[in-house]
């Protein structure tokens, strides 16, 4: 966005045949790592694509961005809870990587019930001349075996493998709908719609209930839980959203069950807005910290709104994202579009954020300049370097040649899991079954 704002150019799609795609097929989540080498899709399907950049080449210094398939597997599978008589779908909800410490890459996936690590490491040696086995792989019988020979590592095609290494499970009654990891890298939290609970990433048995929303009688249920995450720097720190419009900052210092929060965020409501839609827009569906850690960006029906830490009542900014949709909030209730959960990301700088809408409209908002942008994520304009043309929806009346009416939107098409690179202008939009990355301009 440093740039003229349709500048960006899409560097390359991973595109699955539109013929064969099935709802499994169907992108529920999309994740950088902390270097932005590496990119996790996790799908309706249960299984998790990794995405590897390539390295540069002095030949073809502009392939650089380029992201290629590193690692595929099915990290999660249908299940059925035989006591409650419900199934358990094997859809990945949310992907977060650990921090790298060694050769091997690290990543925690989670459907509705549980929660798995991941080891995606790369093997180019195999050993070979065992002493009790035959090349093979079959037992020798020891009676045969006159000399010892010292097994000898030879070289190989490079294979990834991905092995489950910790599977966090039983501790949520309900849908876990996020995950986060501490910036002590010893601990993550799992969240669900009434509790939010404390793992250590080296005890798979043992959780600790750190928010507990459910009242005595369920029938005074009156909000629930629907994100949560850790502070970027400070591992005490963390905040959840609620589906009121609420954000709460909760200190584990204070005490070890965090239901008293220590900062409260919640814009009051203008009375002149009320409608029967109201409670259902302001359902926060995302919360995200900045990098900096100074700011929180949340994501409702309708908008996009930054919070400074520092004041609680009202936030410092607010972006419309498809305001020209509130007069269609009607319909939109009627087909279940209403309660679609878009999320938002921070770029690098925490100058830019981006958020998805329909008709695969994605939507850019600059902090310093206040200029926004719409663009389109589609296989028409998904041809390789070809650069991204800024879309205007009009309301009503006539519409100019290059903007598209409200009521020709497609709600069917929605964007709604976006990711950044930690440090570039790059890009990941996942549009039902595709996903597209787009860069700036590359000269």
């Amino acid at each position: 966005m440093e740039e003229e704002s349709d500048s960006r150019k899409i560097n390359n799609s991973f595109l699955r045949d539109h013929n064969y795609a099935t709802e499994a097929d169907i992108i529920s989540t999309v994740e950088f790592n902390s270097t932005g080498e590496l990119l996790a899709t996790g799908d309706k399907g249960g299984r998790v694509v990794v995405f590897q950049r390539e390295q540069e080449s002095k030949n073809q210094p502009h392939r650089r961005g380029e992201y290629n398939v590193y690692s595929t597997f099915q990290s999660h599978e249908p299940e059925f809870d035989y006591l409650k008589s419900l199934e358990i779908e094997e859809k990945i909800n949310k992907i977060r990587w650990l921090p790298q410490q060694n050769a091997a890459y690290f990543l925690l996936s989670t459907n509705d019930k549980t929660v798995k690590l991941w080891k995606i490491s790369e093997r180019d040696k195999r050993p070979e001349g065992y002493n009790l086995k035959d090349e093979d792989g079959r037992i020798r019988d020891p009676t045969t075996i006159t000399a010892l020979r010292v097994p000898v590592l030879r070289p190989m095609d490079l294979m990834v493998e991905a092995t489950p290494r910790r599977v966090f499970s039983n501790a949520h009654t309900y849908h876990i709908n996020s995950i986060s990891v501490n910036s002590d890298y010893e601990t993550f939290m799992s969240t669900d719609d009434l509790r939010i609970n404390l793992w250590n990433l080296e005890i798979t048995n043992r959780s600790f209930n750190i928010v507990d929303i459910k009242p005595v009688n369920m029938e005074e249920l009156t909000e629930v839980i629907t994100a949560a995450e850790f502070h970027p720097h400070q591992c005490n720190t963390f905040v959840y959203s609620s589906s009121k419009g609420s954000i709460r900052l909760c200190d584990m210092r204070a005490s070890a069950l965090c239901d008293n929060h220590s900062k409260f965020f919640e814009e009051p409501e203008d009375p002149s807005n009320r409608s029967f839609f109201s409670e259902i827009i302001s359902s926060i569906s995302d919360v995200k910290f900045s990098h900096s850690g100074r700011y929180l960006m949340t994501r409702d029906y309708l908008t996009v709104k930054v919070w400074d830490l520092n004041m609680e009542s009202k936030p410092l900014e607010t972006y419309q994202v498809h305001d020209y949709l509130r007069s269609k909030l009607c319909s939109l209730y009627e087909n279940d579009c209403i309660f679609d959960k878009f999320e938002c990301v921070w770029n690098g700088s925490d100058s830019v954020i981006m958020t998805g809408s329909y008709n695969n409209f994605f939507r850019m908002f600059d902090r310093n300049t206040k200029r926004d942008v719409t663009l389109e994520a589609s296989r028409e304009n998904s041809k390789p370097r070809a650069i991204l043309k800024p879309r205007k929806v009009c309301v009503g009346g006539k519409c100019r040649k290059d903007e598209i009416s409200v009521d020709s939107l497609d709600f069917s098409k929605k964007i709604l899991h976006t990711a950044w690179h930690p440090y570039e202008n790059i890009i990941a939009v996942a549009a039902t079954n595709n996903l597209y990355i787009f860069q700036d301009k590359v000269n």
